[in-house]
């Protein structure tokens, strides 16, 4: 019968209801393939066992015959292409399991494979948010948190900025169309930022009764 480890969320992304007056803006997962280029470096490790190759083939090609020169490469194309293939679907997996979620609140993030957890940033526990825009349209939003959230690095990744370990900053990682997302993002922010603080005082007069 199948399961879907996902069916107790009341609202797709977030572990309960938004409270009345918050409305959801946008919801969106990573792109797969730009994943797998981004966190898991896929171009680097493809440029790698193909460089193993041809430095394979030109080492041996004076020694033996060309089909047989051939034939000594092509392991490690092989292994190549099966590592890149299991990088792709650790990546796969990833966004599948991923949400990001931007409402007129917050940021949620409902995030890792294993181990499934959710992230709730409001925009008064945000003090900057910083794009990274790639030529495809996909890119990376890193949320630059206050002090007071306290965020590991091996926890978030790979939805965290890029090498930054000591002070990590939870991002919605490799997203289609991101400079449309981060407009929205921004103006929800500011609106959300914007709303007066209703603080209830106390008379002075009461004051100087007590």
């Amino acid at each position: 019968m199948p399961h879907d480890d996902f069916e107790i969320e009341p609202v797709k992304g977030l572990p309960e209801r938004p409270p009345e007056g918050e409305e959801i803006l946008w919801q969106g997962r990573p792109s797969t393939f730009a994943l797998a280029r981004e966190s898991l470096n896929l171009y680097w490790v493809a440029c790698y066992f193909g460089l193993l190759a041809v430095w394979r083939f030109v080492t041996v090609v004076d020694l033996l015959p060309f089909g047989q020169a051939i034939a000594a490469t092509l392991p490690l194309i092989v292994l190549g292409a099966v590592v890149c293939g299991l990088l792709y679907i650790v990546a796969l997996i990833q966004a599948r399991s991923t949400v990001y979620t931007i409402t007129t609140s917050r940021v949620a993030m409902r995030i890792g494979a294993a181990l499934t957890l959710t992230l709730n940033l409001p925009y008064r526990e945000v003090r900057n948010a910083a794009l990274d825009l790639r030529r495809d349209g996909t890119g990376t939003i890193a949320l630059d948190t206050d002090g007071e959230t306290k965020l590991s690095y091996l926890v978030i990744w790979p939805h965290a900025r890029p090498w930054h370990f000591a002070a990590p900053e939870p991002a919605l990682r490799c997203i289609p169309d991101a400079e449309h997302v981060a407009g929205i993002l921004a103006e929800a922010a500011e609106a959300r930022i914007n709303i007066p603080q209703v603080v209830r005082t106390v008379p002075l007069d009461a004051m100087a009764a007590e």
